[in-house]
C-alpha cells in the first residue's frame, strides 16, 4: 500500500533534514600555501559563494554571524552588514545583555565595507564614519573595551590562519563545518589587517574627547625622592571622584585608561630607582613608603573625594600591602593579582628553597634602561654550569651588575627574619587592614603561595577582616590578563572563563562607591571547581565541617610496580618503604618539569608515585593538601616536593595544582625559625601545602601522589649537612640520602 504524506509534512522534513545534509557535503578547495598570497582572496571568494547556497544552521544567533561572514568573504558586504544588523537585534534583546566587543568590531568593518561600496568613497573615510557611529552610542566602559579589540594586534589571527592552511596540504576537498571555520579565520584576519592602519588615530581621537589625561607628573614622596605617574580623569564628569592607584614596574605594560573608564580618576605611578644608573634603589625598600605618600598626594586634589583604591599585579601587588604597614587614612580598598611577598616567594619558593628565576627577575627589573637582556639559553647555561660542577650556591655564576650584589645579600635571611618581616605587615600589622581586601590567584599560578600567605595572614590576625580570595584554574597570564578557554592542555569549564578586570572594579565599585558586593567574591573563599562547572563560596579556605580524605603511604606488594599504594585504612602490620637519593648525581642536569597540565604517561622523578583505588563515586575536593610524614632519614635536613594528580578512567594525568609543592623540611614548621631533623631517629614531620586546588574527581578516577627530593639545576640544592644551605657544595654530598618512609605515615586530601 502507497502511504500519502502531505506536502506541508514533506517540506517540514525537508527543513529538518537539510541541515545535516548540507553540513555532509565536502566542497573542492585548494587554496594557496601562505595567508599572505595574493591568490588566497579569490580563493576564499569562490568557496564562501559556492557554500552561501546551501548553508542553513538550526540556531538562528549562529545562522546569522555565519551568514554575515560568508556574504563578507563572498563580496557582498552590503548584505553582510545588514546580516549582521539582524544579529545585533538579537543582542540588544537578549536578557542582561552587554555589547561583546568582538562582534561589535566586525558589525563597524561590514558597515565600512557596506558604506565604501555604495557611497564610492575611500575605505579609510568609511572606516571612520562607521567606526564615529558605533562609539558614540556607548559609554565610556564599553567603548574602552571595544576599542581594546579593536587595537588588537592582527598577527596571531594571521598566525592562527597560517596554521588552518598548513593542515590543508595535500588535501584537495573540505566539509562544509571545516569550510565555515576556515572563511571565519580569513575574515578574522582580512578585517583586522584591514583595519589595524586606520583605527589607532581614531581611537587616539576618541580617548581625548572622553578623557584628560596628564602625562609624566611629578608627585613628591620623601625631601629628596619624586615619582612620576600617568593621570587620567574622565572629562564629563559631575563632583569629585573617588581614584585608583596602580604601581608598576613597567608602566608601559599597564592600560592608565582602565581605571578612568570604570568612573575613577585613575593613577598609573612607575617603582622609582630600580633602573637608575645614578641614584638606584634596591626592590621593596621604599616602595611602601612612596606608595603611602601618593596617596595622601592623591587625597588633597581638587578631584579627588578622598578615597583611594591601590590596584596591583605582580610587584604593584606587593606595593599595595607594603602600604599598608601604617595604614594611610585615604586608602580605603585594595585589589591585588597575584602580589608577590619578599621573604615569601621571592627570592624562595614558598617552601623556604632559593630559586634561580629570582636572581633573573632581579636582574631585568635592576638592569638600565639601554642595557641588552641575556636570552633565555644564556640562563639555562648559568644554572647548568653551577649544578654540573657542584658549587655552593653562594658561588651561583652570577652576571657582573649590582643584581649580584643584592642577590647575595638574599642569601643571608634564609629565614623569614626581621629583613624581610619589615618589608610587609607582620602579626599585628595585619590586624589594622581594616579595608575591604580582593586578592585573585590560580591553582597553577606560580604566584598562588604569596597570595594566599597575605589571605591566611590577614584572616588569622584580623577576625572580622574583609579580604575575599579569588581562585581558579588559572595560571599568571590568566590571573593578571583573564583565562582563555583551555590553559596548557586542560579544557577548562566555561564558568572558569571569567572577566578578572570586571572582577577587580566590582570589588572597587562595592569598596569606593557603596555598591552590592559582587557575587562572584559573595564569600571570603569563592572557588571555581573544575569539572562541576560552578563556582563555590565558603569561609575558609579548609571548610572546617568537611571531612578530608586520609590515605597512608604504602609500599607496593609487587617487587615489579612502580606504584605504591594510597591506602584508605591504616595498616596493622608496621613496614616502610626505603628511598635512595644520590644528591652527587649529575646526570639529569637537562631536566625541566613538563608545563602541560595533562600528561598520557607520569613518571616520577627521583621519587615515589602513590596510587589509590578507583573511587566509587565523583568526589569534591577543595583546599590544601597536608599530610603528616613519619619517617627515619640519614640526613639533617632535606628538601621535599610532592605532586598531585588524577588519573582519569581515559588514562589521562591531570595536575591539580601546579608547580609541585617543595619545601626544606627543617623550616615545614615555621618558616621563621629552623628546626634541623635528627639523622637515624623516627621522626613525624607535618606539612601544610601553600597551593590551593579544587576539582570534582570523576567515578573510576584515581589519586596519584609523587613524593621524593626536589633536586633540579634551576633550585638551590640542599645536602643536609644543617649549615647554611648556600654554604653546601658537592663535596658536602657524603653517602646518598636514605630515607625510610613507615606505613603511618598518611596524606589528607580536603573535600567540600
Amino acid at each position: 500500500m502507497k502511504l500519502f504524506v502531505p506536502k506541508v509534512l514533506l517540506l517540514l522534513l525537508a527543513m529538518l533534514v537539510a541541515p545535516s545534509l548540507a553540513f555532509a557535503q565536502d566542497f573542492d578547495f585548494r587554496p594557496p600555501a601562505s595567508a599572505t598570497d595574493p591568490a588566497l582572496p579569490a580563493a576564499m571568494k569562490d568557496l564562501a559563494q559556492r557554500v552561501l547556497p546551501v548553508y542553513q544552521e538550526n540556531d538562528q544567533d549562529r545562522y546569522l554571524s555565519n551568514l554575515s561572514a560568508l556574504q563578507m568573504v563572498a563580496g557582498d558586504p552590503v548584505s553582510a552588514y545588514a546580516t549582521r544588523q539582524s544579529l545585533q537585534e538579537r543582542r540588544r534583546n537578549a536578557p542582561g545583555a552587554r555589547p561583546a566587543s568582538r562582534a561589535q568590531a566586525y558589525d563597524i568593518y561590514a558597515r565600512a565595507r557596506a558604506i565604501e561600496s555604495q557611497v564610492r568613497t575611500p575605505f579609510a573615510n568609511a572606516y571612520a564614519q562607521a567606526f564615529r557611529d558605533a562609539v558614540n552610542r556607548i559609554d565610556d566602559l564599553d567603548a574602552h573595551v571595544l576599542e581594546g579589540q579593536l587595537t588588537a594586534p592582527f598577527q596571531p589571527m594571521q598566525e592562527g590562519l597560517q596554521r588552518a592552511l598548513d593542515q590543508r596540504r595535500g588535501k584537495t576537498s573540505i566539509s562544509l563545518n571545516d569550510a565555515l571555520d576556515f572563511v571565519w579565520a580569513w575574515f578574522a584576519f582580512e578585517s583586522y589587517r584591514s583595519f589595524n592602519a586606520v583605527v589607532r588615530p581614531l581611537v587616539a581621537a576618541e580617548d581625548k574627547r572622553r578623557y584628560v589625561t596628564e602625562e609624566d607628573v611629578t608627585i613628591p614622596v620623601s625631601k629628596t625622592g619624586i615619582v612620576t605617574a600617568t593621570l587620567v580623569r574622565p572629562r564629563i564628569v559631575a563632583g569629585k571622584l573617588p581614584a585608583i592607584l596602580e604601581f608598576a614596574l613597567e608602566t608601559e605594560t599597564r592600560d592608565p585608561l582602565e581605571a578612568a573608564a570604570h568612573g575613577y580618576v585613575s593613577v598609573l605611578a612607575r617603582v622609582r630607582g630600580l633602573r637608575d644608573k645614578t641614584d638606584p634603589l634596591p626592590p621593596f625598600q621604599t616602595e611602601g613608603d612612596d606608595a603611602r605618600a601618593v596617596v595622601e598626594w592623591m587625597a588633597k586634589q581638587t578631584w579627588s573625594n578622598g578615597r583611594v583604591g591601590l590596584l596591583g599585579t605582580n610587584y604593584g601587588g606587593y606595593v599595595a600591602w607594603a602600604a599598608t604597614k601604617r595604614m594611610p587614612p585615604a586608602l580605603k580598598a585594595i585589589v591585588t593579582s597575584d602580589p608577590m611577598a619578599p621573604g615569601i616567594d621571592v627570592p624562595m619558593s614558598g617552601g623556604g628553597i632559593f630559586v634561580n628565576p629570582s636572581y633573573r627577575w632581579l636582574y631585568n627589573v635592576t638592569a638600565a634602561p639601554d642595557d641588552k637582556l641575556p636570552a633565555d639559553d644564556r640562563w639555562r647555561a648559568l644554572d647548568e654550569d653551577w649544578y654540573k660542577n657542584g658549587r655552593r650556591y653562594r658561588e651561583f655564576p652570577t652576571l657582573p651588575g649590582r643584581a649580584s650584589a643584592i642577590f647575595r645579600g638574599w642569601l643571608n635571611h634564609p629565614s623569614y627574619d626581621r629583613y624581610w618581616q619589615k618589608l610587609l605587615p607582620f602579626r599585628e600589622e595585619f590586624a589594622r587592614v581594616n579595608i575591604p581586601v580582593l586578592t585573585v590567584t590560580g591553582y597553577y599560578s606560580s604566584g598562588a603561595a604569596a597570595s594566599l600567605y597575605y589571605f591566611t595572614q590577614h584572616h588569622q590576625h584580623n577576625a572580622h577582616a574583609n579580604h575575599a580570595l579569588l581562585i581558579g584554574p588559572y595560571d599568571d597570564q590568566g590571573v593578571e590578563r583573564g583565562p582563555a578557554a583551555a590553559l596548557r592542555g586542560l579544557q577548562l569549564d566555561t564558568a572558569a572563563v571569567v572577566e578578572i578586570h570586571d572582577a577587580w572594579y566590582e570589588w572597587f565599585d562595592h569598596a569606593l562607591k557603596g555598591g552590592k558586593r559582587p557575587a562572584l567574591v559573595s564569600a571570603n573563599v569563592n572557588y571555581q571547581l573544575t569539572g562541576a562547572n560552578e563556582w563555590r563560596h565558603t569561609a575558609t579556605v579548609d571548610a572546617p565541617e568537611s571531612k578530608p580524605l586520609r590515605f597512608y603511604l604504602i609500599e607496593s606488594a609487587s617487587p615489579s610496580s612502580d606504584l605504591n599504594a594510597l591506602a584508605e585504612e591504616r595498616p596493622e602490620k608496621r613496614s616502610f618503604l626505603p628511598q635512595t637519593f644520590d644528591l652527587q648525581d649529575r646526570s639529569d642536569i637537562g631536566w625541566r618539569p613538563l608545563r602541560e597540565l595533562v600528561q598520557r604517561t607520569l613518571k616520577a622523578r627521583d621519587g615515589e608515585l602513590f596510587v589509590s583505588e578507583p573511587l566509587k563515586q565523583a568526589v569534591d575536593i577543595a583546599g590544601l593538601l597536608r599530610g603528616q610524614l613519619d619517617f627515619t632519614v640519614n640526613k639533617v635536613d632535606m628538601d621535599l616536593v610532592v605532586s598531585l594528580y588524577e588519573l582519569r578512567p581515559n588514562g589521562d594525568y591531570v595536575k591539580l595544582f601546579d608547580p609541585g609543592y617543595a619545601f626544606r623540611a627543617s623550616y615545614a614548621r615555621d618558616r621563621a625559625k629552623r628546626r634541623l631533623l635528627r639523622a637515624g631517629e623516627r621522626q613525624q614531620l607535618s606539612f601544610r601545602s601553600e597551593r590551593m586546588m579544587a576539582r570534582r574527581l570523576q567515578a573510576g578516577s584515581r589519586l596519584i601522589m609523587a613524593l621524593g627530593i626536589n633536586k633540579r639545576a634551576d633550585q638551590q640544592l640542599n645536602y643536609g649537612t644543617g649549615d647554611d644551605v648556600s654554604e653546601e657544595s658537592i663535596e658536602d654530598a657524603g653517602v646518598p640520602v636514605r630515607i625510610r618512609w613507615y606505613n603511618s605515615s598518611f596524606v589528607e586530601i580536603p573535600t567540600q
